[in-house]
């Protein structure tokens, strides 16, 4: 049996958009399926940290149900390549900052969020400086990659 996924964590450039969506919609669709899994988000950079999730987010996301209480920008810090049993990016430029800090023994563990949905999408835009349609967009993309990510980790597990 291949290893199971216990832990989760989002990554964006801030963490007040992108991540905290997964984070959110993650958590949402896992606790559905009654999947235990530890899921987080964090940012690449932390000048938002301590922040919640931006208003336009939360407001996407709490139309389509998903709950984002209690949820504080962070900045990957260098044990979360130990703990995390996935660290998924939303962009290739978060991949790269993080592909640059991961020690070797823990770069199998990062993945692109798009990599889960079956669509041809292969990046999560960030939505920050855009309109409304652009968080919307997000969420779809979270959506149909989440609805992946929960197949990969039950399949893992030996779950069907």
């Amino acid at each position: 049996m291949a290893n199971t996924i216990d832990s989760v964590l989002f990554v964006c450039m801030g963490n007040i958009c992108r991540s905290p969506t997964a984070e959110a919609v993650f958590r949402h669709k896992a606790d559905m399926l009654g999947l235990q899994v530890r899921i987080d988000s964090a940012g690449t950079i932390g000048h938002h940290e301590g922040s919640p999730p931006d208003e336009r987010s939360r407001q996407a996301g709490e139309a389509r149900g998903y709950n984002f209480d209690n949820m504080y920008s962070r900045k990957v810090v260098d044990t979360d390549f130990e703990e995390f049993d996935l660290i998924i990016c939303m962009d290739e430029d978060n991949l790269r900052n993080l592909q640059g800090r991961s020690p070797d023994a823990f770069s199998h563990k990062l993945v692109l969020m798009m990599d889960y949905a079956n669509t041809a999408d292969s990046i999560v835009p960030d939505p920050y400086f855009g309109g409304s349609k652009g968080f919307e967009y997000v969420l779809d993309l979270i959506e149909a990659a989440s609805d992946g990510l929960v197949v990969h980790i039950r399949e893992q597990a030996g779950i069907r």
